[in-house]
């Protein structure tokens, strides 16, 4: 489960919204909502290649798709 301050890869295994570019996300917090098993909406920012802050987003993805780039 990521957790605040994490930098997660977002791509095809996350989401089909990542297919075609995949991103970097340094995660804000996680929403608590209810969603289908497996996914969740994270709230964070989309980093650039530096890994300065260019956009924040709120994405929806599945757990097992994500791929943690820092460590715990």
């Amino acid at each position: 489960m990521p957790a605040a301050g994490d930098v997660v890869l977002l791509s095809r295994a996350a989401s089909v919204q990542f297919a075609a570019r995949p991103i970097r996300f340094r995660v804000i917090r996680r929403d608590e909502r209810q969603t289908y098993h497996g996914w969740c909406w994270l709230d964070g920012y989309e980093l650039d290649a530096a890994g300065d802050a260019v956009q924040r987003r709120e994405v929806f993805v599945q757990l097992a798709g994500l791929r943690r780039l820092t460590p715990r």
